[in-house]
């Protein structure tokens, strides 16, 4: 397989099939957004990562360790305040990282669409959101 440069071509789905100049340029805007967001979705997840371990205090953390050691021993029917704020932060987390690992699958599969301006789209999106959301990491 070979890259090539075309003005037709079918992205992902069926209904997203490019027969024109401008459908393509649409279509390679629409692959450039989809980059930046992924990129912007990876730093949003560290900082907020990093904002939940600052926020965490270091005695409910080495009592969550605990506690995961010997939860057998002794079971709480009372969730503490602590442990359900980094619950619910875990929860959050993992739905961040269900849609970034939606995203990145569907830049993929555009990119083995083997279209030289889909690949050049998400190359560009990629440089652009990592530009734009790095000075966003910017930990305090």
């Amino acid at each position: 397989m070979h890259f090539i440069f075309s003005d037709k071509v079918v992205l992902l789905f069926d209904f997203w099939s490019v027969h024109s100049p401008a459908g393509m340029a649409v279509s390679v805007l629409v692959v450039l957004l989809l980059a930046v967001l992924y990129e912007s979705i990876k730093f949003a997840k560290m900082k907020l990562l990093y904002q939940t371990l600052v926020n965490m205090p270091t005695s409910t953390s080495e009592r969550l360790e605990g506690a995961d050691q010997d939860s057998s021993s002794s079971v709480s029917p009372v969730v503490s305040r602590p442990r359900l704020r980094w619950l619910l932060s875990h929860f959050g987390q993992s739905l961040i990282h269900v849609a970034q690992v939606v995203i990145g699958y569907f830049i993929m599969l555009a990119v083995m669409s083997y279209n030289t301006w889909i690949f050049l789209g998400v190359v560009l999106g990629s440089a652009v959101g990592y530009y734009l959301a790095y000075p966003l990491l910017s930990i305090d």
